[in-house]
């Protein structure tokens, strides 16, 4: 018998004091490089997403990663080919730390749909409170 896992994760970060860096003309070609990193991995995106001072990843991830791994990972890549590809002048980096939240498959469409709808989102509620909701949802105490 083979080894079989259905491990989502719900990660979401953001830029360096929650500044506005990442522009909205590029943010396609960064989604397509953190794809590339989480490809390299074993690990299948299913939705990227974000805001100019956040991101949302929805991924799968593979057994043989360690979570803290696969986000360090992702902002080590990230913030050298941001600042290198001249794509971003203004991102001067990520912030400390991370939400990362599993999700059953009853909750798969449900995320996705979320994490596609950002923008739209966001005309509502700041990346302060989402983020806040999402501790709370998941039940951690809220961080201040």
């Amino acid at each position: 018998m083979g080894t079989y896992r259905q491990i989502f994760y719900h990660i979401v970060f953001g830029t360096k004091y929650r500044k506005p860096t990442i522009n909205e003309k590029n943010e396609t070609q960064l989604y397509k490089y953190i794809w590339g990193v989480l490809n390299n991995k074993k690990c299948k995106l299913y939705r990227i997403n974000g805001m100019p001072d956040h991101i949302h990843i929805f991924c799968d991830l593979h057994p043989n990663i360690n979570l803290s791994n696969l986000v360090k990972d992702i902002k080590v890549a990230t913030n050298l080919w941001m600042k290198e590809s001249g794509l971003f002048p203004a991102f001067a980096g990520w912030q400390e730390g991370y939400g990362a939240f599993t999700s059953s498959i009853r909750d798969k469409e449900r995320i996705i749909n979320y994490i596609k709808n950002q923008k739209e989102h966001h005309k509502t509620e700041t990346f302060e409170d989402e983020f806040k909701k999402l501790l709370t949802d998941h039940g951690i105490e809220s961080f201040e």
